[in-house]
């Protein structure tokens, strides 16, 4: 019998996760990612590690509100570009390993493409 396997991925932190990469002193500091990175503008919190989300940031929280919450965050802008590059890498990653397996299939999330083997 064939059983069925999910692999789930949570990258609610994805964005995050990418500025911890290119800061590594950040490791440990409520670090939150929106905008421009400047609290006292008109933007919201598009992702935030858990350390800051102890505070109750969380995603689409103005930054202001945000800052009242932790004024000791780190807070940084969206760097787009470098997203979508990391995210590419990312992905590829779980299409390399379904691509070996008979019967397997990728989806990748909203785009609803869906790759067999």
């Amino acid at each position: 019998m064939n059983k069925r396997r999910i692999l789930h991925v949570d990258l609610d932190a994805f964005f995050a996760a990418v500025e911890l990469k290119r800061h590594p002193e950040l490791h440990g500091k409520p670090v939150v990612v929106g905008g421009c990175g400047d609290p006292q503008s008109r933007c919201v919190v598009s992702t935030a590690i858990y350390e800051a989300r102890a505070f109750g940031i969380h995603s689409g929280m103005a930054l202001r509100l945000a800052w009242r919450l932790c004024p000791e965050a780190v807070f940084l802008p969206l760097d787009i570009d470098t997203y979508a590059r990391e995210s590419e890498r990312f992905k590829a990653i779980p299409a390399a390993i379904l691509a070996n397996h008979r019967g397997c299939r990728y989806r990748r999330g909203l785009s609803g493409r869906v790759r067999r083997a």
